[in-house]
């Protein structure tokens, strides 16, 4: 006796195509350009990730003000990072930037410990609002953390990714912290950063937005960008950071409809076929 009603077949048709679109752009943003090369843009000039470099003594500064900024980013992260009303305030949060910038300019590299940590704060609510706007329930500490999770996206170099496989695979090297932090902020309900989870997660996260404030106290300092104010300056460090908040956020929305598998394969298809991965199919 045959079946007239067949069970339906699940049909797994990918992702549709304005769905590839928007990952193709996500990729794009995560992949196509280091904050070095967008400071190189704004001058005007070739200007080698070399050259972005501080002496020992600038670069203990810089280190010591990139974990009290992600220090103050967690603490924010955690308190008050809730369902707010969503609203388009891209601009304003570079016109804050630009004016701690600005600050920053006027008074010289002395200001970091005191910029950096405005600068990030001000990011961090701009990345809040992008993640928003992609379907994050800001309510979750997973969803917060991985806002922070952002400023470890743009710490490759000029020359290309410090780790093969971009995005992916610094997402990997991630995941293990920011699960361990998630968990924990669950089950406590506590931010202090001291926590051994959550410091692990900013001492991870440090080491690569570190590698990004160098670059842009370095540039400060640079004779052919001296004649960019710090206004300018912390305006495309703003700029590269929400940028990298739209790829990451529409990579994870994507996640969320098709699962991480489906959307990582596309992910490494687009960015080969784009240039920014090697191809192994074309290795000799």
């Amino acid at each position: 006796m045959t079946n007239s009603h067949p069970l339906p077949v699940v049909v797994d048709a990918g992702l549709s195509q304005s769905d590839v679109e928007a990952l193709r752009s996500a990729v794009a943003a995560l992949e196509r350009q280091s904050f070095a090369s967008r400071l190189a843009g704004l001058a005007s000039r070739q200007l080698g990730f070399g050259s972005l470099t501080l002496p020992p003594r600038l670069q203990a500064a810089a280190t010591a003000a990139t974990q009290k900024a992600l220090a103050a980013a967690m603490k924010m992260a955690m308190a008050s990072l809730d369902a707010q009303p969503r609203k388009d305030s891209v601009r304003i949060h570079r016109r804050l930037a630009a004016l701690a910038g600005g600050v920053g300019g006027a008074v010289g590299l002395a200001s970091l410990p005191i910029e950096l940590p405005v600068s990030t704060t001000i990011m961090l609510r701009s990345i809040a609002e992008i993640a928003q706007t992609e379907g994050e329930d800001m309510r979750q500490p997973g969803a917060a953390l991985a806002c922070l999770e952002v400023f470890a996206l743009g710490g490759h170099s000029a020359e290309g990714n410090v780790l093969e496989g971009g995005y992916l695979a610094l997402r990997a090297v991630l995941a293990k912290s920011v699960s361990d932090a998630a968990r924990f902020l669950t089950v406590w309900q506590v931010s202090g950063e001291a926590a051994p989870a959550l410091a692990r997660l900013i001492g991870a996260i440090g080491a690569r937005f570190g590698v990004v404030v160098s670059q842009k106290t370095a540039a400060q300092a640079v004779p052919v960008i001296g004649a960019i104010s710090g206004a300018a300056i912390n305006v495309a460090f703003t700029e590269h950071f929400q940028s990298l908040a739209r790829g990451h956020f529409i990579v994870r929305r994507l996640e969320r409809v098709y699962g991480p598998a489906m959307v990582h394969a596309e992910y490494a298809k687009i960015a080969r076929s784009e240039g920014y991965w090697d191809d192994p199919s074309q290795a000799a």
